[in-house]
């Protein structure tokens, strides 16, 4: 779970903001005056954007021994990724932690900053709130291989128990759900994309839907399931139906089996391709972070470039802050971007160019290069009322609370007083009319993160269904999740919160809606046509900060490849039309 976090919501299309007109007007005349600009720099590759996707992919360029610029328009390097450290508090403004992935153990061995990683306990269980109640939703113990598997059937918080004892689901819906996954449900429907609610439904049942995956996908993406798509949202999740009608006696693709067939592949592909010895150990998937926040990663590669955080700008570095693409050209010497910066425009040449800008912000400004980008922001999404790619607005809040205002109730499965907080975080399915998404449980996780008579919570509120969350001020952003954080943990008399954070972010995650798909793939039609140019991000490569992070790595071979193919053969590239 990666929380940044009416059903039928549908946010229309506004015009262009008065300021948004000015800078394509001010593009313009950068792209006329361009061709005359003195050129700033040479280099092999610039990447645009310095989010987590862009530091990772310049880190590992730089490595590669490409000259690499990375260019971000804020001030800092990080994109999302804010972490704050004040008076024994740790917390994040953006995504609190990460599912561990070998991408992430890497990266953090090569900058050197393997030893801050932190790891929770893998047994502390998501819980959800329904009927004025937690429910822990399965979860193993941390026991690797066949064990841990076990666990998580049988274990004192497993599937089993949930099933036979647990109340989150009715006995209807138990029963419903098990069919579906033990027995078989209805084929997919052909040609047709389905929505997440349409393929959960369709395979184990309305009340899963609306009490399990509802809540999940709220955390996830902050999204409404009535528009996101199976296939593009939940790809992962989508292939078990696969693997399921894969197996030749499961003729009615039963999930379970189709999920044992894809946990054994996976576990033979990890032991193909082992861990290098000299990392740090780490399971897989279990959530992590950095003693001092997320934030140390994107640090640690802005050091590595030449430009510590919060540093005076220094000219020698592979940094440089405060510079907004204006324009993109292709010539016969290769790519000229112009930039507008605090010491006024500014033009780079390089032999390939990578934006991981938002899809939101390329409007207007490569229009003239890739054309085919177009769609990401103009393409009409029948069925679901928007054009390109959805960015909805999300607030994270931060909050703590004294151990005392939790309420004194003993919470399922053993596992102890609710004022200890043991689990991940709690999740609201919309029914139950909470605002807030969820509440990460920050100090749990992660030990140490806020004095010892406090707990640390980081809410999520927003998102696709509750767009009207940024026309609220700071105060009532509080109010909302102080609400939302007495109806489902406090006592009726807990204090006012200690406010240590309360950051709106208006176009917070890409919506992989129904359509995504194919504007994707014209995308990728439009880059085959432009060599040297790619137009990426966390709409094409997933959301989660472990794919930014494996995007990183990935991509830097494909152009490490490319520069390489390009300095053996050199030839004048054409002039784009």
């Amino acid at each position: 779970m990666l929380p940044l976090l009416a059903i039928g919501f549908f946010a229309p299309q506004r015009p262009l903001p008065t300021a948004a007109a000015a800078r394509q007007r001010a593009a313009a005349s950068l792209v006329r005056a361009s061709a005359d600009m003195a050129v700033d720099r040479r280099v092999d590759c610039i990447v645009v954007g310095a989010g987590i996707s862009g530091s990772t992919l310049a880190h590992n360029l730089h490595r590669g021994g490409a000259d690499v610029l990375l260019a971000e328009a804020r001030d800092y390097v990080g994109g999302n990724v804010v972490s704050h450290e004040e008076d024994g508090f740790v917390w994040e403004d953006g995504p609190n932690s990460f599912a561990t992935q070998p991408s992430i153990v890497r990266i953090s061995h090569e900058l050197g900053i393997e030893k801050e990683l932190v790891f929770a306990d893998e047994s502390l269980p998501p819980w959800v709130n329904h009927g004025g109640k937690l429910h822990p939703l399965p979860k193993g113990k941390g026991g690797k291989g066949p064990k841990g598997q076990l666990e998580l059937v049988f274990g004192s918080n497993g599937v089993l128990k949930f099933g036979l004892s647990g109340s989150l689901l009715s006995w209807p819906g138990k029963i419903r759900a098990a069919i579906g996954a033990l027995v078989g449900h209805a084929p997919p429907p052909e040609g047709k994309e389905e929505t997440i609610r349409e393929w959960v439904t369709r395979t184990l049942g309305e009340e899963v839907f609306l009490r399990c995956i509802d809540p999940f996908v709220s955390g996830v993406y902050a999204g409404d399931p009535m528009t996101l798509s199976m296939s593009s949202a939940l790809s992962k999740i989508a292939r078990i139906e696969r693997y399921s009608y894969g197996i030749e006696w499961n003729k009615l693709g039963a999930i379970f089996y189709g999920g044992l067939a894809r946990q054994v592949e996976l576990t033979k592909e990890r032991k193909a391709s082992p861990p290098d010895p000299s990392w740090v150990p780490f399971e897989y998937g279990n959530p992590g972070s950095y003693r001092r926040g997320l934030s140390t990663l994107p640090h640690a590669i802005a050091a590595e470039l030449g430009q510590p955080h919060g540093a005076p700008p220094d000219p020698a570095s592979r940094v440089r802050l405060e510079w907004r693409l204006a324009s993109l050209r292709r010539d016969a010497d290769g790519y000229l971007a112009t930039f507008e910066t605090p010491h006024g425009p500014q033009a780079v040449r390089a032999r390939a160019v990578v934006s991981t800008l938002p899809a939101h912000a390329l409007r207007g400004v490569i229009d003239e290069v890739l054309p085919g980008a177009a769609p990401l922001t103009e393409a009409l999404r029948e069925g679901i009322g928007r054009k390109g790619i959805y960015y909805p607005p999300v607030a994270a809040v931060t909050v703590a609370y004294p151990k005392s205002a939790f309420r004194d109730v003993e919470l399922d499965n053993g596992f102890g007083p609710l004022r200890d907080l043991p689990g991940f975080g709690s999740l609201n399915p919309r029914s139950e009319g909470v605002r807030t998404l969820g509440t990460l449980w920050s100090s749990s996780l992660f030990p140490g993160r806020c004095p010892p008579e406090y707990n640390l919570l980081l809410n999520y509120i927003g998102g696709s269904r509750d767009a009207p969350i940024a026309e609220l001020s700071e105060e009532e952003l509080v109010a909302e999740v102080d609400r939302g954080c007495r109806e489902v943990l406090l006592k009726p008399d807990a204090p006012p919160p200690k406010v240590l954070s309360a950051k709106l972010w208006p176009t917070a995650i890409p919506q992989y809606e129904l359509g995504h798909a194919p504007l994707i793939e014209a995308l990728e039609r439009a880059e085959a046509d432009t060599p040297g140019l790619w137009v990426c991000g966390n709409y094409r490569t997933g959301v989660a900060f472990p794919d930014c992070v494996t995007f990183g790595y990935e991509h830097a071979q494909t152009v490490l490849q490319y520069l390489d193919a390009e300095r053996d053969a050199p030839a004048a590239l054409p002039a784009a039309p």
